[in-house]
């Protein structure tokens, strides 16, 4: 397809304009020229009215929970509201949604909490696909005696091995952890015939959503998970992490905290202050997403179904995105993709893509591409597991290439454009 074609196709698929003035910091310039943001999977830009909502709540109602006066009573409604925002992103009830620093943090306490019911001999399955957060954390536990064994993956399209993990759940495993999409190579893990595995052997189901989020929606009743996490600043939202836990699980197990913090759930979950003005810029991503569904899908009645169709725009979006930069990647000398590459398989990825370009350091190559105001990520981005598996964290690992709704054919165009000037600057 030519380019213009696919201009086309993308004006069609999605306003293009209407996201890209949402973003203030898209107008940033390096030498003289819009900067390219192709470094979503490390965080998102966000939209001027998450901005907003940081503003106005620390203007209107900057207060502690709990309290007998205005301003706090203000901050109680807000994260009652944003519970409700995140309940509709999760597809959850409220009482479900838990708030905490980042998704890293979030997975360490409930895996200490967990770990309060398990003994030695009990075993955990998690993937060598995965962000080191939905690792360590459960390899925390090994401290007590508790097994963690790791399934691989198949290395010519960096997919999961689904037949190694059947291997590795038994009648031992009280859960396990996968990640929904992997914030290196883009595969997709097909989490509901995972989440059937695990609970058929009678195990918990962990998903790591951090890396999905921005990229497709999420749907917790049909996948039938018991928990799974994500970090709104990777679906243009502000530094925090959220959690979905199933009522009874919440209600279950026992999070470590001080006394005289609440024994109810979820609050109970919510380690110390949290930092509110945050939580209510989660509620502004929320509602930016379900902003654009209504606008490309006047039909939507409900948050959720604005979520829906929001998504339904943004996935054909980004895979047109991806076309293009997959095309112009492989006529790259020594150039080598990690994962799948099949155009016809691309509903199993996501729009982030790592290579390598024969010897070249990505570290270099990344700081080239900086001069000239392209951003983008080198180096192993915590997928330290993966990053060995594939051969290359010796070598300082791989560029990544994250693309999301706001990035544009242009944007792909010229990082095509830059990398040829570096192969030719450099042979």
């Amino acid at each position: 397809m030519s380019t213009t074609a696919m201009k086309e196709m993308g004006n069609r698929l999605l306003d293009i304009a209407w996201v890209r003035e949402q973003f203030p910091s898209l107008k940033v310039e390096v030498a003289g020229k819009p900067a390219a943001f192709l470094d979503g999977p490390a965080g998102t830009q966000v939209p001027r009215r998450v901005m907003r909502a940081i503003e106005e709540y620390l203007t209107n109602a900057n207060a502690n929970t709990y309290g007998a006066f205005l301003t706090s009573r203000r901050t109680n409604e807000m994260i009652l509201g944003v519970r409700g925002a995140m309940a509709d992103f999760f597809n959850c009830a409220a009482e479900e949604v838990v708030f905490g620093q980042n998704m890293t943090t979030i997975t360490l306490g409930l895996a200490r909490a967990i770990g309060r019911e398990l003994k030695a001999g009990d075993e955990i399955v998690v993937t060598t696909l995965d962000h080191d957060a939905n690792v360590a954390p459960w390899r925390a536990l090994e401290e007590k005696g508790v097994m963690v064994r790791q399934a691989d993956i198949r290395v010519a399209d960096c997919t999961l091995d689904l037949e190694d993990l059947a291997r590795k759940i038994t009648s031992k495993t009280k859960l396990v952890a996968v990640g929904y999409a992997s914030n290196m190579v883009g595969t997709v893990n097909p989490v509901e015939k995972i989440t059937k595995m695990a609970h058929d052997a009678g195990a918990l189901m962990f998903i790591d959503a951090v890396h999905y989020a921005p990229h497709g929606l999420i749907d917790v009743k049909a996948i039938g998970c018991d928990f799974l996490a994500c970090s709104p600043y990777k679906f243009f939202g502000p530094h925090m992490g959220t959690l979905y836990g199933k009522k009874e699980h919440l209600e279950r197990f026992k999070p470590y905290k001080v006394r005289p913090a609440t024994n109810i759930s979820p609050e109970c979950w919510e380690t110390g202050t949290q930092v509110q003005e945050l939580i209510a810029g989660i509620g502004a991503a929320v509602e930016y997403i379900a902003e654009l569904g209504r606008k490309c899908g006047a039909s939507a009645k409900t948050r959720r179904e604005a979520l829906a169709a929001a998504y339904a725009t943004t996935v054909p979006y980004e895979r047109a995105l991806l076309t293009k930069l997959v095309d112009g990647l492989e006529t790259l000398p020594g150039i080598e993709i990690y994962g799948i590459t099949d155009r016809a398989r691309f509903g199993e990825r996501c729009s982030t893509i790592s290579f390598r370009i024969g010897e070249h350091n990505p570290t270099e190559i990344a700081e080239f591409l900086g001069d000239r105001g392209i951003f983008t990520w080198d180096g192993n981005f915590y997928a330290l597991n993966l990053s060995e598996r594939l051969g290359v964290e010796q070598k300082g690992g791989v560029l990544r290439v994250g693309l999301v709704h706001y990035n544009t054919i242009e944007e792909v165009e010229r990082l095509l454009a830059a990398l040829n000037e570096y192969c030719s600057s450099t042979n």
